[in-house]
């Protein structure tokens, strides 16, 4: 008897040791610089292209380049040959980068006057401002 697909994903994060089996809030959303802490990409910066927060993993542009082998399609209309594309990296290898003091940073939520949260770099104390993707 095979396991559900949510139990599947749930034991996945398990065995990666994510917050007990339970999907954490990405910090880091689509347009935000980022640079790579482990894995054959190491220092390398991009800009994060789309988040997938049910796996813990973000796509960044120019990192983790992989090739898919394709067939083409039967009706001749998807032609056949090799792909190069940017796979999905974990999470907790990537690190935001500051916009204003250009450096990989730690960050922390701060609530403004006006009561909305803002997202601070600890390293030199400004707010980090997203731009509008």
């Amino acid at each position: 008897m095979g396991r559900s697909p949510e139990r599947r994903r749930r034991m996945n994060l398990l065995h990666h040791g994510w917050a007990g089996g339970h999907e954490r809030p990405l910090d880091i959303r689509t347009g935000d610089t980022v640079v790579v802490l482990a894995g054959k990409d190491k220092d390398k910066r991009g800009l994060v292209e789309r988040t997938i927060p049910e796996e813990q993993r973000v796509v960044v542009r120019g990192v983790n380049m992989l090739k898919r082998h394709t067939r083409a399609g039967v009706r001749g209309n998807m032609q056949g040959g090799v792909i190069d594309f940017n796979a999905p990296i974990a999470y907790s290898n990537v690190m935001l980068v500051c916009n204003r003091c250009d450096k990989p940073t730690r960050i922390s939520k701060v609530q403004q006057p006006d009561g909305t949260l803002a997202i601070t770099c600890k390293r030199c104390g400004e707010i980090y401002e997203r731009s509008a993707v």
